[in-house]
């Protein structure tokens, strides 16, 4: 039989361990440490290990209305050398933030309610470090998982899990949200098997920015759409059908715009697709191991580093991360290893603006653990874990 689709422990489940920090208490406006400009990104150098010391900000998803969980978005800082975080406080009035995504202009950020009436939230970064909840606007849908914004900066795109749809909302010159301009709702194909129904759980924008591909883990299926620049409307264009029962999750595009690695949650595979810009036409390949053995270990998400050299799995039911070497230019995975994630249930892996550093929002055992990525693609376990409510997303910004 197979598990229940997309086994997220729903918020208030008993029985997670809430090691709350520096990060309970917390204002709407919260000031963090001063930060410096980012460097450019693409490259992936060593870790540093002299010089002077450089932070940037990190932000951190939870669940607010888990036992255990966060008040909020978490704030902090990272050193980008050693990658030590430093807590800072709360941004609070934001509900179940369980997932992030900036502004283009890093002017903003955006996260989701995921919750039984979903709804989409903006916060604005100040130039003095602090931040502002600009409010909300409801998705028309529920349970919101994910959500992106369109390289323009002028649309907001959302994945609608529970009631498997995707929404488009458009954003004001302030980085504030507009009503919804469009609902799709995935009604076919059928659910795989035992899913239940569709389960949109990512939409993101192709690299060449002319489609929008939302990924469904209940029917199997990667839908890609058209986004009507003027309207915020999305058209149809194609489907791509993964195996039945497989689960797809979430996907990263590889930098060269031309594959895609999507993890698929239910079968415990990694697959490669081929993506045509001119037409949205994704191809899945053949399902490829995650190195975790028999069984089910529900991988849940990959990145690619900025030279496109190596992808990374994180695979919640394994506790790792799963290496890749990319060759072929992007068509080829090779498997190397398992790394232990060094936490629980590890739900979301984000890469820093420069390869170097690679951090993983581990949820059942509330801390955000962190790698040195090495230009060989090795990862060096960097000091101890962060303590961190419930940590299912972590975002790095420049």
């Amino acid at each position: 039989m197979n598990p229940a689709p997309h086994p997220r422990p729903a918020p208030g489940l008993p029985g997670r361990r809430g090691l709350l920090g520096g990060l309970l208490a917390g204002a709407a406006l919260a000031a963090v440490p001063a930060l410096a400009a980012p460097a450019e990104a693409g490259a992936r150098p060593a870790p540093a290990t002299a010089g002077p010391r450089v932070t940037r900000p990190l932000l951190l998803g939870t669940y607010t209305s888990e036992g255990g969980g966060g008040t909020g978005i978490g704030t902090a800082a990272y050193d980008t050398g050693t990658g030590a975080i430093t807590p800072g406080p709360v941004i609070t009035g934001v509900e179940n933030p369980s997932y992030l995504a900036p502004h283009p202009s890093g002017a903003t950020v955006y996260a989701v309610a995921e919750q039984g009436a979903g709804a989409v939230t903006a916060v604005a970064i100040g130039p003095d470090g602090t931040y502002e909840v600009l409010g909300s606007r409801p998705t028309g849908g529920s349970g919101p998982t994910h959500l992106s914004v369109h390289p323009s900066g002028r649309w907001l795109l959302s994945a609608n899990y529970t009631s498997g749809s995707v929404a488009v909302h458009p954003i004001a010159e302030d980085g504030s949200l507009g009503e919804r301009t469009d609902l799709v709702t995935h009604s076919s194909p059928p659910p795989g098997p035992g899913q239940g129904g569709p389960h949109a759980h990512q939409i993101v924008t192709s690299p060449d920015g002319g489609h929008v591909l939302a990924v469904d883990l209940g029917t199997d299926t990667v839908y890609t759409y058209r986004l009507d620049a003027s309207a915020g409307t999305l058209t149809e264009v194609s489907r791509a059908a993964l195996t039945p029962g497989s689960g797809p999750r979430h996907l990263a595009f590889h930098p060269g715009g031309r594959f895609a690695y999507l993890a698929c949650e239910l079968d415990n595979t990694m697959v490669v697709c081929a993506y045509d810009p001119a037409t949205g036409t994704l191809t899945p390949g053949p399902g490829q191991s995650t190195g975790t053995g028999s069984g089910v270990s529900y991988p849940a998400q990959p990145v690619v580093t900025g030279d496109g050299a190596y992808v990374y799995l994180a695979n919640r039911g394994h506790n790792s991360l799963t290496r890749y070497a990319v060759e072929g230019g992007g068509a080829v995975l090779r498997l190397l290893d398992n790394v232990p994630v060094g936490g629980d249930w590890p739900r979301q892996l984000a890469l820093s603006p420069d390869s170097s550093l690679l951090f993983a929002a581990n949820q059942r055992s509330s801390t955000v653990t962190v790698f040195g990525v090495g230009p060989d693609g090795s990862l060096t376990a960097a000091g101890t874990p962060f303590p961190a409510p419930v940590a299912v997303c972590v975002l790095p910004l420049p």
